[in-house]
Parts: structure tokens; C-alpha cells; sequence
């Protein structure tokens, strides 16, 4: 590489994305340096993905204590402690932040303390030192939004839960996302008077209608209040200390925290991008080629910071994919379709490709095979909870073009679905693929009866 630089690759941020290229570059010989303004691993690690799932979990152990006693297990509900949960979950996050720092100074990269701001096309500052780069890499993820409206300083972000001193009696969540849909679930699993408030019709715009609607239905046998069609315009705190949340109709709900989980934007501000010349998009995303390249052609960027899936899993593989671009000789584009997904809502949502609207308007005919189901487990537990599966098929090719599940374990049921799909996998591999008994997985290899077509 050219000696007129420090480095061969100087990366800004060390989340997901940002320690995957640092990593696998560094495996390569570049000379490679990491700056991170705070702990390694990002958002996932540190105020995401991880915590958030050992939240989920700590949930569900909240509804086994009840659904125990169809088993022979007469105990009441044990009661819980907010402080332990978070300090464990503490302890997790901290062990990953050492691995990962572990893990970049192992593969030789230079791991820099501070917060890096763009100073040219090839230079980078850190808390006032200057670093010389031939290629840099932008991957400083995204933050929560705040929505604009009066009393929006009582508001709490989803960054702010992973730090709760204590948990609220009664929480409103703003939002109809997937952030906002899982902490709604968690809350509630965790003892706490839930309501969420969203401004469309549904929640979880651009998951499949009929997953939708099951996942409201259940969430409101649970006694989650979900108020649709409907966005706060005012909050007021009381003498007493709880909080006003005014909506549009000029009712009030009452309640001890809210939490707008409205979205989340790229982290761009004041990193000296508008000064160097990298070009953004309306929502301050950072615009890139399929190289991830950006207006400058040696700066680069990806993850979150450039908005086009905000998934860890498609940060790491752009990553892997813009090192074998530089550094390995490959010139592959990446592929963004049949990417899985889960939302740890109650219940779970796995999906992979089309949704039924999706393929309705992109194929001449379609089949929909589905199935809705009580597991065995819940046979004995006594709860109303159920499985909703469904496989969406081109009728032309019999290629299974989307597929997509609620209920407990979803998201691990989907991923292995998802090979399926990739692979090109038709309806009658499905039904030719012998079932593991007794699971709920194996329903996806034995729906033989239509449940409607669509033709265009």
C-alpha cells in the first residue's frame, strides 16, 4: 500500500459494520485504525439488539410462571427485580465490549479512543490529532428521533431504557415500529400497565397484513392497550410527578413514563461530512454506490449510517462485501432480497421475502397456503396463544416466494426457512420435506390445502 498515509483504512465508529471491515481487513495485512467515541459494538451491543433480547426473554419468563401450572406446577409468580436484570445485563454487554476490543487489537488494527471528525478526503481528526488515511470508512450507525411537540423533553428514547433506574407502574410508547411494538411486549411482560399509541391504522408498516393484524389481536388479548389512528400532541407533567399525554381528540392518558419509539436517523451530524463534500440524502443518510462508496471516492461508508436496512446482520455483510471489494478482488454486488427478519413482539414475527400484498402486485397469479394452530405446549398451558404460519407461491414457477410466521420462536424457525428461499426452494420441495414431529416448525412442510390465490 502507498506509505504517504498512517493508514490504509481508518474506520470511524466501531459498531457492528465498523469492527467486521476493521477485522477482516486487518486479517489481510492492511494497516487499519478504528475510532469509537464509546464502547465497541455499537448500537447492537450496547443500546440494541443484545440488551433488548435479554429484556424479551425476561419477559416471557414473567408469562411461564403462569402457564406452569398445566404442567403440575402450582407456584404464584415470582417477583421481580428491575436492578438485577439490568445489572446482568450490564455484565453481558461489558464482556462483549472487551471481546470485540479483544478481537480488533488481535487482528492488529489500531482501536483510537475519541470522537473522529472528517477533515479531508484523507484525514481524520481524533480530540485534536490528525490521522492520514488512503481509504476511510464511515460507519457511525444511527440514533433515535425525537418527534417535535410541546413537553417532548419528558419523552424517553429507547437508548435512555437500557439505563432505567427503576421500572415505570404504567408506560405510553410512541411509535408503531418494531422498536416500539417490542418494548410494548416487554413492558407488559414485565409487569407494567402498557399503552401504544400509533399514528396510522396498523402498526409494523411493511410486514405481511395478515401477520399484523394477528400479532394486534394477541397483544390485546394480553391486555395491551394499542390505540391506532392516533399521536399525541402535547405533553404535560403534573404536580404529583406523572405525566399528561394529550391526544388530538383532547383526551388525556395518564401514565408514569413515555417513550417515543418513532425511528431511528443516521448519525451524521458534525462529523465534517458537508465540509469534506460527501453528499446526503433528505434524512441525512449518507449517499453510496453498490461499492458503498460515496461522493468522495475515498471515503466509504455503511450500516445504519447509510439507511438502506437497518439490520446488524446487513451491516456485517456489507462489510464482508466491501473488504473482498478492496482487498480481496471480488466484485460482487450485494444482494439485499430474502434477507430474514424477526420482531421479538408478543407474539414473535419471522418473515423472509414477499409479503402477500408484495407479491400480488408483482405476479400474474399467486397461492397462499396457511395455517393457524395451538402448539402442543399450549394445549396445557391455558393461555389463548397461538401460531400463524403462511407460505406465499408463484403459481407459474411453484417457487415459494415468501414466508412468514407468529409465535414463540419465530424468528429462530424463519432463518432456516430462509435458506430455502435462497436456494430457490418451490412448494413441492416444501411438501416433499419430511417434518420433525412434534414441533411447530413442521407445519411449514406439511400445508397442502390452498388458502386463496390472487391473479392479476
Amino acid at each position: 500500500m502507498n506509505d504517504q498515509y498512517q493508514y490504509d483504512l481508518f474506520v470511524i465508529g466501531a459498531g457492528s459494520g465498523g469492527v467486521r471491515a476493521a477485522r477482516m481487513a486487518a486479517a489481510q495485512g492492511i494497516r487499519v485504525a478504528v475510532a469509537e467515541q464509546d464502547r465497541a459494538g455499537g448500537t447492537c451491543v450496547n443500546l440494541g439488539c443484545v440488551p433488548k433480547k435479554l429484556y424479551v426473554h425476561a419477559a416471557e419468563f414473567g408469562s411461564s410462571f403462569a402457564y406452569a401450572s398445566g404442567f403440575g406446577f402450582h407456584s404464584r409468580r415470582a417477583p421481580f427485580d428491575w436492578s438485577i436484570l439490568q445489572q446482568n445485563k450490564d455484565n453481558v454487554t461489558q464482556q462483549a465490549n472487551r471481546g470485540l476490543e479483544g478481537m480488533l487489537t488481535k487482528a492488529g488494527a489500531a482501536l483510537i479512543k475519541g470522537r473522529a471528525i472528517l477533515t479531508g478526503a484523507h484525514e481524520v481528526t481524533v480530540d485534536g490529532r490528525s490521522y492520514s488515511a488512503r481509504r476511510i470508512l464511515i460507519a457511525t450507525g444511527s440514533r433515535p428521533f425525537i418527534p417535535e411537540l410541546p413537553g417532548k423533553e419528558h419523552m424517553l428514547v429507547s437508548d435512555d431504557i437500557f439505563n432505567l433506574k427503576a421500572l415505570p407502574t404504567r408506560a405510553l410508547i410512541i411509535g408503531g415500529g418494531y422498536i416500539a411494538t417490542e418494548f410494548a411486549g416487554i413492558f407488559h411482560g414485565l409487569g407494567v400497565a402498557v399503552t401504544q399509541v400509533y399514528q396510522g391504522e396498523l402498526f409494523l408498516r411493511g410486514f405481511d397484513n395478515e401477520i399484523r393484524l394477528y400479532v394486534a389481536e394477541h397483544m390485546r388479548k394480553k391486555g395491551i392497550d394499542l390505540r391506532f389512528n392516533s399521536n399525541p400532541v402535547k405533553i404535560e407533567k403534573t404536580e404529583a410527578g406523572y405525566l399528561q399525554v394529550i391526544l388530538p381528540d383532547k383526551r388525556i392518558l395518564e401514565t408514569d413514563m413515555v417513550l417515543a419509539a418513532t425511528g431511528r436517523r443516521p448519525n451524521t451530524a458534525d462529523i465534517g461530512l458537508e465540509q469534506v463534500g460527501v453528499t446526503l440524502d433528505e434524512k441525512g443518510a449518507i449517499i453510496v454506490n453498490e461499492g458503498f462508496q460515496t461522493s468522495i471516492p475515498s471515503i466509504y461508508a455503511l450500516g445504519d449510517v447509510i439507511d438502506r436496512m437497518q439490520l446488524t446482520p446487513v451491516a456485517l455483510a456489507e462489510a464482508m462485501n466491501l473488504v473482498d471489494r478492496l482487498y480481496r478482488g471480488k466484485d460482487n454486488s450485494l444482494s439485499y432480497d430474502l434477507i430474514p427478519t424477526a420482531v421479538f413482539s408478543t407474539p414473535n414475527i419471522g418473515t423472509v421475502g414477499l409479503t402477500e400484498e408484495q407479491a400480488t402486485g408483482l405476479y400474474a397469479s399467486i397461492d397462499v397456503y396457511s395455517t393457524e394452530f395451538r402448539s402442543l405446549k399450549q394445549s396445557l398451558s391455558g393461555t389463548t396463544e397461538r401460531y400463524l404460519m403462511k407460505l406465499i407461491v408463484d403459481t407459474a414457477t411453484d417457487r415459494v416466494v415468501g414466508a412468514h410466521m407468529a409465535g414463540e420462536g419465530a424468528g429462530e424457525i424463519i432463518q432456516g426457512i430462509a435458506v430455502a428461499l435462497k436456494a430457490g426452494a418451490t412448494k413441492a420441495i416444501f411438501d416433499q420435506t419430511v417434518g420433525i414431529h412434534p414441533t411447530s416448525a413442521e407445519e411449514f412442510v406439511t400445508m397442502r390445502s390452498l388458502t386463496r390465490s390472487h391473479s392479476r
